[in-house]
């Protein structure tokens, strides 16, 4: 169980947290990389076809067709989910390091925009999952989050471990 002991911040991890996490992130990366690819042929080919009807109007609207994978990530990455649909179906989920509470809007545009210079730049420095606490990318050690275990997560929620939810406020990812 992860856990802090009262006015204490630092949380103490379990490894049902992060068992199997790289790899099921790496699954969950390449479902992503389909969905994103059938939602920008999608939004493309309408925006193109659209076009015709109007005379060339909506061709204008093709310029924002790149910024839809940015959009996916950190849109989904704040849903109640708080994991893209990827993520959600290798049973994953983006929490904050600190408290385990869902990312706020801010931190998942950090995320997203250090995942995609990441990328651009070869994508070697996710490498540093192999060596990191809590097996965290970049993008995950700059933007504040962890990626952990839904069913864990879930499961402190009800449970409650020793001393789980003894932070001002109550459970943080209830």
């Amino acid at each position: 169980m992860i856990y802090a002991a009262p006015n204490q911040s630092t949380w103490l991890w379990d490894d049902a947290l992060l068992a199997g996490t790289r790899t099921r992130r790496c699954l969950a990366w390449l479902i992503d990389v389909v969905l994103v690819l059938l939602l920008v042929c999608a939004v493309w080919w309408t925006l193109a076809l659209l076009g015709f009807l109007t005379l060339g109007l909506s061709w204008t609207l093709l310029g924002f067709v790149p910024l839809l994978p940015f959009a996916y990530h950190t849109l989904f990455l704040t849903s109640t989910l708080s994991a893209t649909p990827g993520q959600a179906l290798f049973g994953l989920m983006v929490r904050q390091d600190a408290d385990l509470g869902p990312p706020t809007f801010s931190q998942a545009v950090v995320s997203t925009l250090v995942f995609y210079l990441t990328i651009a730049t070869s994508g070697l420095l996710l490498l540093v999952a192999l060596v990191t606490e809590h097996k965290r990318t970049l993008h995950d050690l700059l933007s504040g989050l962890v990626v952990v275990r839904a069913d864990a997560v879930r499961r402190m929620a009800l449970t409650g471990g020793p001393g789980s939810w003894n932070m001002q406020g109550g459970p943080p990812f209830a």
